[in-house]
């Protein structure tokens, strides 16, 4: 199959080595689509052989030559890709979020329904053995039917603070982490209980990054960007994007045609996401979701609990103890990958049963394995998967609308209704 990139950022690195490497059976890169020319000549010299390069006003040209579209850009676009592409009848291969609001959730919708393509959602969470290892124990019953689930995620200062240093840090970008962030989130839930949101509401707001929280913490006046910053070396906020060879590749050395500045400081204006929220959902199977999201622990991991008529699942993750304050100095303190101090534990608490610990078996690979199964289903297919671990743009569309729907709610200050398997909202 020959494959097309659309975006060549940081995203795009695993699908285009994975296509080098282990699945290189399974196709060849014939074709590469960006806004800056350096970061598609750091991707053709990676692939080691010239590849045609296209603007994205000619993207309709890249896809004369595919079979089959990666889409990794700034997730706004999406949708106007996700679209062109299926109209094509290209297969289609989208990294999450799947788009940003419910108006790009139906312009897909009506691309899907009308294509002789495909398209996956890479939902990689679900991959993850520990978050596997959960649907697997509710496909069997283990606790009943499931009544309520309570869902806490915290993003240290080293990987919630990027967000706020990159294009993310404006909604009309992103949609905000409760799109871009959780809609991995939401889509687990989703597919852990098998299930379509029916309501939302939503609390947010920003509380610790940003300029109008620093001069109430009155900080000291702080440098637009980290690149040449007095703070450089020593401020742990303070991204140093020269020490990572990559990341200097990729943006700091693409500046120049395009203005993008990978190295924002957190604590400047421009900030127009959350980094407190909080969200309740129903379900159509009367399941109810409370869920939290901070953007500024001192150490990261999640906390899921599902109560069920017959007792009680919880899933505890840290993935990183604690937070270094030379992490945004040191790029190598940022990886998460076999962090000091990280653990998993899931237990299952059935009624009128002492408690027991669920072994979580480990694969080869990032993220316990969990990134070559992945991969495994997007290039070679999911081959009868019982877990149904595959998204399709339905699975895309119910997460995205989960937190567009939160949004909304914080917007308005009302909750929001849900209709047609959790795909609209009911005023829209």
């Amino acid at each position: 199959m020959r494959y097309g990139f659309v975006g060549l950022g940081h995203r795009a690195q695993m699908y285009v080595d994975a296509l080098l490497g282990d699945w290189r059976d399974t196709g060849t890169i014939v074709a590469l689509c960006d806004t800056n020319r350096t970061r598609m000549d750091y991707y053709v010299e990676r692939i080691g052989e010239k590849v045609p390069c296209f603007a994205p006003d000619d993207f309709a040209g890249m896809l004369e030559l595919c079979d089959a579209v990666v889409v990794a850009t700034v997730d706004a676009t999406h949708a106007h890709y996700v679209v062109t592409a299926l109209d094509a009848g290209k297969r289609v291969i989208v990294e999450k979020p799947l788009t940003i609001d419910a108006e790009g959730c139906a312009a897909i919708a009506a691309a899907a329904e009308r294509s002789t393509g495909s398209l996956i959602v890479t939902f990689n969470y679900r991959y993850s053995p520990r978050n596997s290892a959960v649907r697997r124990l509710i496909m069997e019953g283990a606790i009943g039917e499931v009544t309520s689930v309570h869902f806490d995620w915290a993003l240290d200062t080293i990987h919630g603070a990027d967000y706020f240093r990159r294009w993310h840090r404006d909604k009309a970008n992103s949609g905000g982490l409760l799109v871009h962030k959780s809609t991995h989130h939401f889509d687990l839930v989703n597919w852990w209980l098998d299930a379509a949101a029916q309501s939302v509401y939503a609390q947010g707001e920003l509380r610790f990054y940003g300029a109008e929280n620093a001069r109430a913490r009155e900080l000291d006046a702080r440098p637009e960007r980290g690149q040449g910053a007095p703070g450089l070396g020593s401020d742990p906020f303070i991204l140093d994007i020269s020490a990572d060879p990559r990341l200097k590749r990729l943006y700091l050395d693409a500046e120049h045609e395009d203005g993008y500045i990978r190295d924002q400081d957190v604590f400047t204006e421009g900030v127009t996401i959350e980094d407190n929220m909080s969200v309740l959902v129903r379900y159509d199977n009367r399941a109810l979701l409370t869920y939290s999201l901070n953007a500024h622990a001192p150490a990261e991991g999640y906390r899921v609990v599902f109560n069920g008529t017959g007792g009680r699942i919880e899933l505890e993750v840290c993935e990183r103890a604690w937070t270094p304050p030379h992490a945004a100095i040191d790029p190598t303190a940022a990886s998460k990958e076999h962090a000091a101090g990280a653990w998993e534990r899931l237990t299952l608490h059935r009624h009128w049963q002492e408690a027991r610990e669920i072994p979580i078996e480990q694969g080869e690979g990032g993220h316990g394995g969990g990134d070559r199964l992945l991969l495994d289903d997007v290039f070679r297919g999911p081959d009868g998967d019982p877990l149904a671990r595959q998204a399709g743009y339905l699975d895309g569309i119910r997460s995205v609308m989960v937190g567009a729907s939160a949004n909304e709610s914080i917007r308005t200050g009302r909750p929001i209704r849900l209709v047609d398997g959790g795909t609209r909202m009911a005023d829209s």
